[in-house]
């Protein structure tokens, strides 16, 4: 070998002693190391993998990219195949590989089939349809694609889809078209595929495709069927009118797929005991597609559809596959009642699995089935609630969004006390949100008040850390109104103080503090409250009332809005309780040092306030009941101060954000999305609005006597300087907030007037409408209400709409009813909007929206102008 070596290096001359020609010495000198081919790609690959540094690996690929380059500039073809593999791995490991690339181009060329299939390999991972290089390769392509072997088309389509440009796909869709009807059903396949991704790039090349598309199902071959069907999908999806086209062919599908499930046993397609799968899979989407929307078309495959539902195993996953594609044909297109309650059996059979992600699947198509047959859903209803335990926390998640959704007034007290259960035993993480869901059900549903009040405080104890203030003022509504309920209602937290005074969270404390201050002396004395069916005997004496709202001041997580309730409570006990009176006023007393301002000066006007015997009760009176509409009208305006006061910095700055993303920064002004609130008013009691409220201050003692209240730094929600502008005139129209003075009438409002119904977005499958409505004697108001329609097949997750008006104008949005939009639903999510418009007459309304959501993983983000509202608004 050495001196084979030597007479190598001797040159020409020695080479003509061993017998060799020029091209055996080359291959030659390869094959011992010269002539910069240093290494085979199973070597390279191996050397790669033994570096133990960056650094290493780097080396080693610089010299063999230099060796590429020195083996590429000597234009030697024996190992051109070689060298691209080489290249196409040091490319996937991230390095350069600009260089090479003319050396696929020469290998797609070259006439033989291996060469040709390591070039088409390297055209498809090197390059991209943005490539100026890739125009060089047309021509290339439209040969092999006239070529006389079937692999050599092959691979010409394998690439042509995979990497065309528009420009590409125009010039050879002709030759793709000519294949579709070869006779040959590799290539049938083959072409059904790449017209699949041609029409991606070129649209405008459908009405080609859509008549041959149907001829591929006449075919006996299951690749052929199978790239039919996707061909026939992926028309579909790009023109949804050709669904209208196929529709004559349902007869044909449902016979294959018939035809699948009857077969025997056949090893070509067997899939795990399932005859042919993907294509059964196939076949049920795009009857999915042909069926929905249509009757004829739906009844024509309701048989099939059934039989496929009853005769799939599902103990294997091509089974559970072919079920769950089953069961979403069935949702989606115009089926009988007995067939979806089939389909949700299958669900139900799904709930039972062992597997998570068959589970989670079965939760989560019930959460879109729920709103097109929930009385079907109903029937799994101990399953779906057994859900809520597992271990699996994305399990837990679906099946509590399921529960919300199975809710209604027949079920609500069976399934909010296993929520409350669990609400007892979950995580910290789950229980803000189960929490709120929790209030929001039962203020929803709740069948009477006296159900109401014990299920919010029921929350209160296990959860009222994560209770929204607005639950809590909902709850308080309900008390003041329901008058046969005031001794319950007192009796119900002081139980609940008295099981947990040392746990209790501050919105328990809030809420038993207030109703021991309105209603306490209905816990003693020949006055108390007579006990209702079911209620267990409670002796309590005056002390002990007292006694109790002294523990509560004392506590050491006691809040500052607790100790001024509970002020409060023990000034309006002074006149009711005379044997403690003197107690109760000297625990008032006490806090005239705090180092609390408002505290301080509660305790201090207290105090004067005992100094007057003769008005001491008329102002510390009974709060009167509260007529709910006159309520929320006069919390309406306070909402849009709220929204520049309390919330001001993160309003402004959502705000601001909105306007930048909106482009709205000449003259328009935008509204920050909403923060999610409990969902709708109790049956029997509205939840008051966020912002600032009376209720929220409804024990606020202001300057009673005529001084002045204690200047703070900036508004509080429980400040002296809230309940003096309580007092003021002006706001003597809301009797909560005139605590301290007779009732003034509240005249009802009357019914807005309804307007216009318009179409203000219209894009994809979405559809949003407003309907318009003006509230009499005031003009200058509208009212919307919109309304978001699905037409597709999926659901639009993580749905929001954000708005700006030009900056004449105020706009504020109250939370949409969902974050999801269910799929073929119309008008099942809604939002308000309201709008004052300081120039009505004068500047027409006119609104920017911007939409964003998720569709089928997707983010879509749309933009529009809402020009269209008629005139007066």
């Amino acid at each position: 070998m050495a001196s084979a070596a030597a007479c190598a290096r001797r040159g020409g001359s020695a080479a003509s002693g061993f017998g060799l020609d020029s091209h055996r010495l080359r291959v030659f000198q390869i094959s011992l190391g010269r002539g910069g081919m240093t290494l085979r790609l199973r070597d390279l690959i191996k050397q790669v993998r033994q570096c133990k540094t960056a650094a290493e690996e780097r080396n080693v690929v610089a010299k063999e990219g230099a060796a590429l380059r020195q083996a590429f500039k000597e234009q030697d073809g024996t190992y051109r195949h070689r060298n691209v593999a080489k290249l196409m791995y040091i490319h996937m490991l991230g390095y350069p590989t600009h260089f090479g690339q003319m050396e696929t181009l020469k290998l797609i060329a070259s006439n033989g089939y291996p060469d040709k299939r390591v070039g088409y390999l390297g055209l498809m991972i090197l390059l991209d349809e943005r490539q100026e290089v890739l125009m060089l390769v047309t021509n290339s392509l439209k040969n092999d694609l006239n070529s006389r072997n079937q692999y050599t088309v092959g691979l010409a389509l394998c690439a042509l889809g995979n990497i065309c440009s528009a420009e590409m796909a125009r010039d050879l869709g002709p030759e793709v078209e000519r294949l579709l009807v070869s006779p040959n059903p590799y290539l049938r396949k083959k072409a059904a595929l790449c017209a699949s991704r041609v029409l991606r790039k070129c649209p405008e090349m459908l009405d080609s495709f859509l008549e041959k598309a149907p001829r591929l199902l006449d075919d006996r071959s299951h690749s052929v069927l199978l790239a039919g069907a996707t061909l026939m999908l992926d028309i579909c999806a790009q023109e949804p009118a050709a669904a209208g086209y196929y529709r004559s062919h349902v007869p044909v599908l449902c016979r294959i797929l018939r035809s699948l499930i009857m077969a025997g046993f056949a090893p070509d397609y067997d899939v795990g005991g399932i005859n042919d799968p993907f294509l059964q899979v196939s076949l049920l989407r795009l009857l999915r597609v042909l069926g929905h929307g249509n009757a004829e078309a739906s009844d024509a495959m309701s048989d099939v559809l059934a039989q496929v539902a009853t005769n799939t195993d599902s103990a294997r996953n091509p089974g559970n596959a072919i079920l769950y594609e089953c069961v979403q044909t069935i949702m989606a297109v115009e089926s009988i009642g007995g067939l979806r309650v089939l389909a949700v059996n299958i669900l139900g059979r799904f709930l039972a699995n062992k597997d998570n992600n068959i589970r989670y699947v079965a939760l989560n198509t019930l959460s879109r089935v729920v709103g097109v047959d929930a009385a079907a859903v109903q029937r799994h209803r101990a399953t779906i609630v057994e859900c809520v335990k597992d271990a699996d926390i994305s399990i837990r998640r679906r099946a509590l969004e399921l529960v919300y959704a199975l809710v209604s007034e027949g079920n609500i007290r069976t399934l909010a006390q296993e929520l409350l259960d669990y609400l007892r035993l979950c995580d910290p993480e789950f229980k803000p949100d189960l929490a709120n869901k929790v209030c929001q059900l039962v203020q929803r549903y709740a069948p009477d008040k006296r159900w109401y009040i014990d299920s919010l405080l029921q929350v209160l104890v296990q959860a009222g850390a994560y209770v929204r203030d607005d639950a809590c003022r909902a709850l308080l509504l309900v008390v003041v109104n329901a008058a046969q309920l005031h001794g319950y209602a007192v009796r119900a937290a002081y139980r609940a103080l008295s099981a947990g005074l040392d746990s209790a969270q501050p919105s328990l404390l809030l809420v038993a503090t207030w109703c021991l201050g309105e209603y306490g002396e209905l816990l003693v004395g020949p006055g108390s409250a007579q006990l209702l069916e079911g209620e267990t005997p409670l002796q309590v004496g005056q002390a002990d009332v007292v006694g109790m709202l002294e523990a509560v001041l004392q506590l050491p997580n006691a809040t500052v809005p607790v100790r001024e309730y509970a002020l409060t409570a023990l000034a309006k006990l002074v006149p009711r309780l005379p044997a403690s009176s003197e107690r109760a006023k000297q625990l008032v007393a006490a806090y005239r040092h705090s180092s609390q301002v408002e505290v301080q000066t509660r305790s201090v006007e207290y105090s004067r306030l005992f100094a007057y015997p003769a008005i001491e009760p008329q102002v510390l009176e009974h709060i009167p009941p509260v007529e709910e509409t006159a309520y929320d009208a006069t919390l309406e305006p306070s909402e849009a101060a709220a929204a520049a006061g309390a919330a001001a910095a993160s309003s402004a700055s959502a705000a601001a954000d909105l306007a930048a993303l909106l482009g709205l920064d000449a003259g328009m002004a935008a509204a920050a999305p909403p923060q999610p609130a409990a969902a709708g008013k109790p049956a029997f009691g509205a939840a008051a609005p966020s912002g600032v409220d009376a209720l929220a201050d409804l024990l606020a003692g202001g300057d009673l006597l005529g001084g002045p209240a204690a200047a703070q730094p900036a508004p509080a929600p429980y400040s002296a300087a809230a309940a003096a502008a309580a007092l003021a005139p002006a706001a003597a129209a809301d009797p909560l907030a005139d605590l301290f003075g007779p009732p003034a009438p509240v005249a009802a409002p009357a019914a807005a007037s309804q307007g216009a119904t318009i179409t203000a977005f219209a894009k994809g499958p979405l559809t949003v409408t407003f309907q318009l409505a003006k509230q009499p004697g005031s003009p200058s108001h509208t009212n919307i209400v919109a309304t978001y329609s699905n037409s597709g097949g999926a659901a639009l997750e993580a749905f929001t709409l954000q708005a700006a008006v030009p900056k004449a104008m105020q706009l504020r949005l109250e939370p949409a009813t969902a974050t999801a939009v269910p799929a073929y639903s119309s008008g099942g999510v809604s939002q308000r909007l309201h709008v004052t418009n300081s120039l009505h007459g004068q500047k027409a309304l006119v609104m920017r929206l911007r939409i964003s959501y998720s569709l089928a993983g997707q983010q879509v983000l749309e933009q529009a102008e809402v020009t269209t509202f008629p005139p007066g608004y």
